[in-house]
């Protein structure tokens, strides 16, 4: 007797093919209940050839396993996805190159059109069901665009825009490890879990506020939040 298919899971016979995917989030357990979602190849087609939790990590792996399709968290230690693909240009470009899909559990417009620019094919929320992560892979594999539904009109808004621009010019003005220290802090971390989450001294933290707080033109970090909350980055 063969083994059932999980409920809703197209079986892999059905597609022909198999599609070699690396998972990158900084969340061990997450990484564990995706693998098991879609992960079993006889089933779903997905072989997981490879994982990262940070973004060095992800480099070397997404560089050494060369997978059709990378899963990208956006937020992660080390500068984020954006680093990721800004690291992995070369690989996206080589004939028949990696693509990264974002799957994150950020809806923040900076955060889709950020990634996307970087070069990601697509970007889908982690209330995505199995079967919808699996075709997504095989979209993305073949070439597609894929986005959770109203995010695309994030990225067509963006683009499509000529008399304004299409993120915070405030926001444009701060680097990729500021912004991840104003989520952050915003989110209501101390300076010591900040340091934690991003492998980085308390001191340095705080640099980074400081340096927050002087490009926005903020004086303390309650404004900080509330500038943050206002543009949905929290």
């Amino acid at each position: 007797m063969t083994e059932a298919a999980p409920m809703g899971v197209p079986p892999a016979e059905g597609r022909g093919r198999t599609a070699r995917v690396v998972l990158v989030d900084d969340h061990r357990m997450f990484r564990t209940g995706v693998r098991a979602e879609i992960g079993r190849t006889e089933v779903t087609g997905i072989d997981v050839v490879g994982e990262a939790d940070d973004v060095d990590s992800a480099v070397r792996v997404v560089a050494e396993t060369r997978p059709d399709v990378v899963l990208l968290d956006v937020h992660l230690p080390g500068g984020g996805g954006v680093e990721v693909l800004r690291r992995s240009v070369g690989v996206m470009g080589e004939q028949g190159g990696v693509k990264f899909l974002a799957l994150s559990v950020s809806d923040a417009a900076e955060d889709v059109i950020g990634v996307i620019r970087g070069g990601a094919r697509g970007y889908v929320t982690k209330t995505i069901t199995g079967t919808d992560l699996v075709n997504a892979v095989f979209r993305i594999a073949d070439g597609d665009a894929v986005f959770s539904p109203r995010l695309a009109g994030f990225v067509l808004d963006a683009f499509a825009a000529t008399d304004t621009p299409p993120v915070d010019e405030d926001l444009d003005r701060l680097t990729q490890r500021e912004r991840e220290v104003l989520r952050l802090i915003a989110r209501g971390y101390a300076y010591k879990e900040i340091a934690k989450q991003l492998f980085i001294s308390v001191k340095t933290v705080e640099s980074h506020v400081s340096a927050v707080l002087r490009k926005l033109q903020l004086s303390n970090r309650h404004e900080l939040t509330r500038w943050a909350t206002a543009r949905r980055l929290v």
